[in-house]
């Protein structure tokens, strides 16, 4: 196993670690909000929440989203559910 500090060890002090699947948070170069999915080579995996495909995104790029902006993610979704437009 790879001490932290060794030169094998590719990941980076400075980045936050991944939030947990379900997070909202806002990708900041495509000023979207979106769900945390998961990850794959360094990049997080983010979905619109409404629905739709999924995008990458660079994790130096992305923020939590703030309490407003929840609630009107949580108030769409439940909108969209109730137009049958969400599994």
């Amino acid at each position: 196993m790879l001490d932290q500090d060794s030169p094998g060890d590719r990941r980076d002090p400075r980045r936050s670690p991944s939030p947990d699947v379900g997070t909202l948070v806002v990708d900041t170069v495509r000023a979207q909000l979106g769900e945390f999915r998961g990850e794959w080579c360094g990049m997080w995996c983010l979905r619109p929440v409404t629905g739709g495909r999924e995008w990458d995104a660079d994790p130096a790029y992305v923020r939590a989203a703030d309490r407003m902006e929840r609630l009107s993610a949580e108030t769409a979704r439940a909108n969209a559910r109730s137009r049958g437009e969400l599994l």
